[in-house]
């Protein structure tokens, strides 16, 4: 899918995840463990909190309406898979690797994926405050109907991401490396830091004008009069 911008050059657009699962099996129970391999599961309603599943393996698995809270995913795959209704504070993905993944009504808080790996992940509606996608790789990312706050991409790098129809509030972009990242379809753009690595990136005309004073801040220039 390619999109072009207001002056004619051309934006790649991100290529979506293509999830079709299996007919899964309910999880045992017994909770998570360190370098577990689980395939095929549904995962409905577990409460995680607190346990730590490092370096697990999901292939081929759902969960839905799953408790999070300070739950250690830390380095573990994700690997088609379908995650609904997950909720938690201090979720850790650090270093996780993402891969044709679809993300639906997410209420998250201070999740940790720095370092990660997101690839062709689809995040639809829900709220994620505080995410930390520091010096993460996401390349054909979609966020859509969604809200983030505070998003920290500190020396991230982006190719083929779009915002859809999200609102995106003081996201930190400092040292980021943008390609092909669309943002016009954000209802809502608010840049806390890194205005200036916006290069590679394409903005509406309206997100031109908002962002005016904190282009002209991050370029030194005085506006008076």
């Amino acid at each position: 899918m390619v999109r072009r911008a207001s002056g004619g050059s051309a934006v790649r657009g991100a290529r979506r995840p293509e999830v079709r699962l299996p007919r899964l099996e309910a999880y045992g129970g017994g909770g998570l463990a360190p370098d577990g391999d689980y395939d095929g599961l549904e995962f409905r309603q577990e409460d995680f909190a607190g346990q730590d599943g490092a370096g697990a393996r999901f292939m081929d698995c759902a969960l839905r309406d799953c408790a999070l809270d300070d739950t250690s995913l830390r380095r573990a795959r994700l690997l088609d898979s379908v995650l609904t209704g997950i909720r938690g504070v201090g979720t850790d993905l650090a270093e996780a690797t993402l891969r044709d993944v679809e993300v639906a009504d997410a209420r998250l808080g201070g999740a940790q994926l720095h370092g990660a790996v997101l690839e062709r992940v689809r995040i639809r509606g829900g709220k994620i405050d505080y995410l930390n996608l520091r010096r993460a790789r996401l390349r054909d990312v979609v966020f859509e109907g969604c809200v983030l706050v505070e998003p920290d991409l500190g020396g991230a790098r982006l190719e083929r991401v779009e915002f859809v129809d999200c609102v995106v509030k003081g996201v930190d972009l400092s040292a980021a490396t943008l390609t092909d990242v669309d943002l016009r379809g954000a209802v809502s753009l608010e840049i806390a830091g890194g205005a200036d690595r916006l290069a590679g990136a394409v903005i509406s005309t309206g997100q031109l004008l908002d962002l005016a004073p904190v282009l002209a801040a991050e370029l030194g220039i005085r506006v008076e009069g």
